[in-house]
């Protein structure tokens, strides 16, 4: 059976006004579970993502192969999260 991991959010980034309230510093630990106090719009777009990196996957784009970025889809107001598989 393969390995699954556990996967740290944090916000790295936050630009104009977050109507979730996310700031920078902010970290949620994804586990088999939604991370409580974490917006909705943010988990459906970081989910394929966290999904990648519970598995041990990861992303050709970027050169650490524990971790990727991932902005919110409001463009407007744009939250930047750093997710890192956690061993």
């Amino acid at each position: 059976m393969a390995e699954w991991y556990k996967v740290k959010a944090k916000v790295i980034s936050q630009k104009g006004h977050c109507a979730a309230g996310h700031k920078v510093g902010d970290e949620y630990l994804i586990g088999d579970t939604t991370p409580s106090g974490m917006c909705a719009w943010a988990f459906y777009t970081l989910f394929p993502f966290v999904s990648g990196l519970q598995s041990g996957g990861s992303f050709p784009w970027e050169t650490d192969k524990d971790a990727t970025t991932v902005a919110c889809p409001d463009g407007a107001n744009p939250v930047t999260f750093e997710l890192r598989r956690v061993r």
